[in-house]
């Protein structure tokens, strides 16, 4: 996909915030999402969110043919509520969320030894099982391109070279990676205003 312009990445990054509250606020209509021509196609894209710099949900959508505002609104949603790794986001959290958006490329096969590590995003598969690792947790852990392989077979629950075995697929992707923080230093660098706390709309 072509890169995002900078207004391109804040829009998706409101589309983001507004389903989020939304979502811990129990509206849950997507019918007024904001609209913007002409974006990007894309292979899909996961939403992030942070607390106080740890992980608080992570859901994505890898492959789809829906819009690009869809699936974000979509994942965050996702992200507050339906990771099973942790408790659904309450109300009181939302001022102290950080959302990273990794917007992807369409996965293609690629072989182990063309896999770049920090570059690229992994798919390992088997019949109904796979795995998925966004491109940044190789670059976050210093891994090398094999333990990065592994790591993404560990995920999918196969065995850590389950990556070397007939019948296992394996796909990559690239991400464009970006977040509110991100956009929230730049506005302190010219001197405006922090969000301190979040606008709550009835609807998204």
């Amino acid at each position: 996909m072509s890169s995002l312009a900078e207004l391109e990445k804040r829009f998706l990054l409101d589309v983001a915030r507004r389903a989020l509250n939304a979502a811990v606020q129990g509206l849950g209509s997507f019918d007024a999402l904001p609209y913007q021509s002409e974006m990007p196609e894309s292979g899909g894209a996961f939403v992030t969110l942070h607390r106080r710099g740890r992980l608080r949900g992570c859901i994505g959508q890898i492959g789809s043919n829906a819009d690009l505002v869809q699936i974000v609104a979509y994942c965050a949603k996702g992200a507050a509520l339906e990771d099973p790794r942790f408790e659904p986001v309450n109300v009181n959290e939302v001022a102290e969320i950080d959302i990273e958006l990794s917007i992807l490329s369409r996965p293609e096969a690629i072989t182990p030894e063309r896999i770049e590590a920090g570059k690229h995003g992994l798919i390992v598969s088997r019949g109904w099982q796979r795995g998925v690792l966004l491109p940044q947790v190789a670059a976050q852990y210093g891994w090398t391109a094999t333990r990065f392989l592994e790591e993404t077979c560990i995920k999918a629950g196969f065995d850590r070279t389950a990556w070397k075995e007939s019948g296992t697929l394996i796909h990559a992707f690239t991400a464009e990676v970006f977040s509110e923080r991100e956009f929230l230093a730049d506005s302190a660098n010219v001197g405006l205003p922090r969000r301190t706390k979040p606008r709550y709309s009835t609807s998204i």
